[in-house]
């Protein structure tokens, strides 16, 4: 058989090797990714163009995680912020609006004492859904129906939805393990598809 006969079948098969060895990290890849962030990968993948794009600003979010000094909160700023959002639960009664959006500020400072920026909201939640994804949404659709009541096109019930998708955030934020969010994450998301979020006293949230 010709020299180059054997060059092309050499080359052929470096080209089949090298494929599988890019498909079989791809995969690993879109693997870890979908274990990291769960239902933040399904959204972020639906918005993007390709599976590729999406994993690009998922790993992009990562590698800006890494830069920033995550703390967790000391014993006493836990208790004062816990103190601070039983105070908030207190006045939905007689401002429903004011308390939702002192809530969302006391999601922000407790944010920006764990060290994340707070500058811009879509930056917030792209931030923390590294380390809380399954619980990014409810901080989204938290602000979406604040938004709405601003606006004049909500109502009492979507704060109070608006004020339980917060604290599903903020519990994560402020509890002792914060540094271990995807234990966490996933005992949130079952307890929260069994409406149980808020079933202590002082967790409900009343409505006028």
């Amino acid at each position: 058989m010709p020299a180059w006969v054997w060059i092309v079948v050499a080359v052929a098969v470096v080209a089949a090797i090298g494929a599988v060895v890019w498909q079989a990290v791809a995969q690993r890849r879109t693997s870890r990714l979908r274990g990291r962030f769960g239902p933040e990968y399904d959204r972020v993948a639906e918005q993007a163009e390709s599976t590729k794009d999406a994993e690009a600003e998922l790993s992009a979010r990562e590698e800006r995680r890494r830069r920033l000094e995550i703390r967790p909160l000391s014993q006493t700023a836990r208790a004062d912020y816990v103190e601070r959002w039983r105070l908030v639960q207190a006045e939905f009664v007689d401002d429903p609006r004011g308390a939702v959006a002192t809530a969302d500020r006391l999601i922000q400072s407790a944010m920006a004492d764990r060290g994340y920026p707070v500058e811009d909201f879509e930056q917030r939640a792209a931030d923390v859904s590294v380390d809380h994804p399954r619980v990014v949404e409810n901080y989204r659709e938290g602000r979406r129906l604040a938004g709405a009541s601003a606006d004049g096109t909500g109502s009492t019930e979507d704060l109070r939805r608006a004020m339980r998708h917060y604290r599903a955030l903020f519990d994560e934020l402020v509890e002792p393990g914060a540094d271990e969010p995807l234990a966490r994450g996933r005992a949130a998301e079952e307890e929260a598809a069994a409406g149980d979020l808020d079933t202590t006293p002082e967790r409900t949230v009343r409505e006028r």
